[in-house]
């Protein structure tokens, strides 16, 4: 498995409201992506998450489902 950092900035007055439906749906994950970790700073509305798969269109795919909420970057990990 090859490991990722995603970095999720929330948009603008939307972090309490991507946690409402976070907390109602969970991460809605694809099958084959896999969270192993995650730090938050609720000051600058940023999230890391640590994850791993063996298919990056994957990333892509759990993006869109969230998007409203959240602009992303992927950083594949060496």
């Amino acid at each position: 498995m090859k490991k990722y950092m995603v970095v999720e900035n929330f948009k603008a007055g939307l972090m309490e409201e991507n946690y409402k439906v976070y907390n109602a749906k969970g991460r809605q994950f694809p099958d084959g992506l896999y969270y192993l970790n995650s730090w938050v700073n609720t000051e600058k509305n940023i999230c890391f998450q640590l994850m791993e798969s063996n298919d990056e269109a994957l990333f892509y795919v759990w993006f869109k489902k969230w998007e409203q909420f959240v602009d992303f970057e992927l950083y594949p990990l060496d």
